[in-house]
């Protein structure tokens, strides 16, 4: 017998909201350790140069693999506005489009990756032996797009479908292998950055094709996969809905990209290797808003479709309150543990430590605001209003972040480099904020006020 769904239709409390949200804030924050594992044994076991390399190429993979925000969360709201209006036949045809075009739409992109890898790397800037590690280690990685691609519209999808523990089991596991086989391949049989590509694949396939095997299970879910039928008219809609979780993950990559090119210009290889630390432990902070947000997105969006404005004026309040508390929470936390992290990643080097460590307590001002911004652009989706959504991304990092690392070395030095993030996350926040306002009439979450009782 299945086991009992979650009821989306219910009214939750903060606490209740919270600990609904827990298991994705856990998957979310157990994926980006993918990242900063690979990142800790690449380090310490081949060195800075093929740390930097690593770091240079991932913002790449990163552009390539957004396809499955864009079908995850765009999908996620509408599937659960379809469950909402009680459309259960055509929300479950559409979640099998969802799980086969991702994978499609994966493949292509990892034959494109995998050809393209050298001269993308050589273009932005990479020589030498850094070029060939990043090309070797990019070109491995794209075996498992694929996987990865799917594992990321899962980890929304899952919580879509009143699976938020099963999808964080599966994240566990996948984690795990990788951590195993980075010490075996890395640490024991010392194969440097491939290794470390190699445990990166197994644990992608394994975090993609997992929840497919389930959903293929009859009475799995509210879903099963199954036969259905393109249509290219809901996927558009779906594109665009979900383009600005695609456009926050392509503007961070983006704005990598630039810190990159403007910390080799200006600090060489300490430079990119210090950001490299700091973006792999950013992943993990910012994953605690993700993951929230991905977990209560589904339940405005089945509110919204089942029109009870109220509920989500209470989801959309509470959420406000959690995020708030999670902001002062993790701020606090980057600064006691700014040392221990950077000492984990450069112990090898005590110059590269120490600058690293001081570019982190800087750049870790954003998340004063940066979980406010994430809710604000996942909150819209949830709606079904992806534009507004991915205005609000596209402008809080495309525009503001990368206008700010541009601008501020050549008014202030080097050093305000490490400011650009927390600037444009205040900047972005104002914006965030007049959305909500202007357009709660418009959604009903916030009655004008002459219509207030």
């Amino acid at each position: 017998m299945a086991k009992k769904q979650v009821d989306m239709s219910a009214h939750f409390t903060s606490w209740a909201l919270l600990r609904y949200a827990l298991p994705s804030i856990a998957m979310c924050i157990f994926t980006s350790l993918y990242g900063i594992v690979d990142g800790l044994f690449v380090s310490n076991f081949a060195g800075a140069t093929a740390f930097a390399a690593v770091n240079f190429i991932m913002p790449v993979i990163m552009v390539l693999s957004t396809v499955g925000f864009m079908l995850g969360a765009g999908g996620s709201a509408v599937v659960s506005m379809m469950r909402g209006k009680g459309e259960h036949d055509q929300a479950n045809r559409t979640f099998s489009l969802l799980v086969y075009v991702t994978f499609g739409v994966g493949v292509v992109l990892a034959v494109l990756g995998f050809a393209l890898c050298p001269w993308i790397s050589e273009a932005m800037g990479a020589s030498g032996q850094m070029l060939e590690d990043a090309s070797v280690y990019g070109r491995i990685i794209f075996l498992s797009l694929p996987g990865y691609v799917l594992q990321t519209a899962f980890q929304i999808l899952m919580t879509t479908a009143g699976k938020p523990k099963l999808g964080l089991g599966i994240t566990v596991a996948s984690g795990l292998a990788n951590i195993v086989l980075d010490f075996v391949l890395v640490a024991a049989l010392n194969m440097g950055y491939v290794g470390a590509a190699l445990a990166t694949n197994a644990s992608e396939w394994l975090g993609g094709l997992a929840p497919v095997v389930y959903f293929a299970c009859k009475n799995s879910s509210f879903f099963r996969l199954g036969r259905t039928r393109l249509d290219l008219k809901l996927l558009g809609k779906i594109c665009v809905n979900g383009s600005s979780e695609m456009m926050a993950v392509v503007a961070v990559s983006v704005v990598s990209i630039v810190y990159n090119i403007q910390l080799l210009a200006l600090t060489g290889e300490t430079g990119v290797a210090a950001y490299g630390v700091i973006m792999f432990v950013y992943y993990i902070f910012s994953a605690v808003f993700e993951g929230y947000s991905m977990a209560a997105s589904p339940l405005v969006s089945f509110q919204h479709g089942a029109r009870q404005p109220a509920e989500v004026r209470s989801l959309l309040v509470k959420s406000l309150r959690i995020v708030g508390i999670a902001s002062a929470g993790v701020f606090l936390v980057c600064q006691l543990l700014a040392f221990p992290l950077s000492y984990a990643f450069c112990s090898y080097d005590a110059q590269l430590c120490a600058y690293t460590e001081h570019a982190f307590r800087i750049f870790y001002l954003c998340f004063l605001f940066a979980g406010f911004n994430i809710f604000g652009s996942a909150f819209f989706t949830a709606l079904g209003n992806g534009l507004v959504s991915a205005g609000i991304s596209f402008v809080r990092t495309i525009v503001l972040e990368t206008a700010a690392v541009l601008l501020l070395p050549l008014l202030f030095g080097t050093e305000s480099l490490w400011f650009a993030c927390a600037i444009a996350e205040v900047l972005a926040f104002g914006i965030v904020v007049a959305c909500l306002l202007f357009f709660g009439p418009v959604y009903g979450y916030r009655m004008p006020r002459e219509k207030r009782a």
